[in-house]
């Protein structure tokens, strides 16, 4: 049994094989990806010896690239099944990781990269589809638990990436890039044997492949969530950047937040993210976390005004409150990406979903290091104050979408992924 911080577990049942399997591929692949992610850009300039303009040229044009992938994958995982999907991407990504073994100059670099990328979002909308089939009837405590799985596989595969940092070699670096291809194929295999092959939903005479970009309330959303993604960016990126040149604080005060913050995550996703069920709640979560981020911002901001020795206590407390708000972001997300979504389309909602996050997070460092570093103790405010302002958005936008959906959602209805958890039971498990 798989238990959770809030006493919830994944207990025998029709869903627990599926969801249990689900998980642990999900973790698989995750600490594949904290093994690379970790080093790659070590790997790219210090074994390949290129140049880091070109490995950020290389990786931009990737993940722009990458953005094409979501919606038409989406769109095959309805027509097809979303588990027929996911399998196909993930062996794509297992081919495409294992080829930067073999990469000798930018243009090979660049290819290989883009079509990783494409893969990767091609694999998040499938992949999004299958975990709304899978979820049973308390998706948002199977979902909010996966999620902690997934985060936790990323510090399992941080800290195993530490030990080929220290050996710099490069055997070390080959060995993390062929181990996160494995994990994708292992992933791959666990699904296949472990997660019936959910056929796809009828759909209505009116769905069209591009029917989520008519949906106002739900491109609205991703705006917003893709909006509030600066969050994430804004620990990883901003604030090692703000304490190494404008605070007093000791450098291992950066390695100290990266670890609180995922400790956090991992203590509180499944606590927390079960309570978020329905896309009402999801908005009040996402208004809850704006109002958090409202206070870590200028707490991390203060942390250049205080003596060397408090400047850690500050940054570790500001780092605590931002975690908190993540938790309550990312459940909100998972509540409206889901929820609003028709069981029919989960890919196809699931695939601009991931498109709207991953545009965000690609111009994450332009708008942090160029406006907000850049104004220094004001532009912390201000991106506070944007934080705030986002989330209280959320109510209005999730009562929007509710209107728009009669009889999946309101008062005495069963919301999108609860229905589909229900008429699955009822249909293949």
């Amino acid at each position: 049994m798989i238990t959770t911080g809030a006493g919830h577990g994944v207990t025998s049942g029709p869903d627990a094989g599926p969801q249990r399997a689900l998980i642990i591929a999900s973790f698989v692949s995750r600490v594949g990806n904290g093994l690379f992610n970790t080093a790659a850009i070590l790997y790219f300039t210090l074994v390949v010896h290129l140049p880091a303009a070109q490995v950020g040229a290389g990786l931009t044009i990737a993940g722009l690239a990458g953005l094409a992938a979501g919606i038409p994958a989406g769109n095959l995982a309805d027509r097809y099944g979303p588990r027929t999907i996911w399998l196909v991407t993930l062996a794509l990504q297992a081919v495409t990781m294992a080829a930067f073994v073999l990469i000798d100059g930018w243009l090979v670099f660049t290819l290989v990269a883009t079509l990783d990328r494409l893969a990767a979002t091609a694999s998040g909308a499938a992949g999004g589809a299958l975990v709304a089939r899978v979820g049973g009837g308390r998706p948002a405590a199977f979902r909010a638990r996966l999620r902690t799985f997934v985060n936790l596989g990323v510090v399992v595969g941080t800290l195993g990436a530490a030990v080929a940092i220290q050996i710099d070699s490069r055997p070390a670096y080959t060995a993390l890039i062929l181990a996160n291809a494995a994990s994708f194929a292992c992933a791959g295999l666990i699904v296949l044997l472990g997660v019936p092959n959910h056929p796809p939903l009828p759909r209505p005479d009116e769905h069209r492949s591009w029917s989520v970009l008519a949906d106002r309330p739900y491109v609205a959303f991703v705006a917003l969530y893709s909006a509030m993604g600066l969050q994430y960016q804004t620990v990883s990126l901003l604030l090692p950047i703000w304490l190494t040149a404008h605070t007093d604080a000791p450098r291992w005060t950066v390695a100290a937040v990266y670890a609180i913050n995922s400790g956090v995550c991992v203590l509180l996703q499944s606590r927390l993210g079960s309570t978020v069920e329905t896309p009402r709640q999801g908005g009040r979560a996402f208004r809850l976390a704006g109002l958090l981020f409202l206070v870590s911002c200028p707490l991390m901001a203060l942390t250049a005004d205080v003596p060397a020795r408090v400047a850690p206590v500050l940054a570790v407390l500001a780092v605590c409150v931002h975690s908190v708000g993540e938790v309550w972001e990312s459940s909100a997300g998972v509540a409206l990406g889901y929820g609003l979504a028709p069981d029919h389309a989960q890919g196809q909602y699931q695939g601009l979903f991931g498109l709207g996050f991953d545009a965000g997070q690609a111009l994450a460092p332009v708008f942090l290091t160029g406006a907000v570093l850049a104004l220094g103790h004001s532009g912390w405010l201000l991106l506070g104050a944007l934080f705030a302002a986002l989330g209280a958005a959320g109510p209005p936008v999730a009562a929007w979408a509710e209107r728009t959906r009669p009889a999946k959602a309101g008062t005495g209805a069963t919301a999108p992924g609860q229905q589909a958890g229900s008429a699955l039971h009822e249909a293949d498990r």
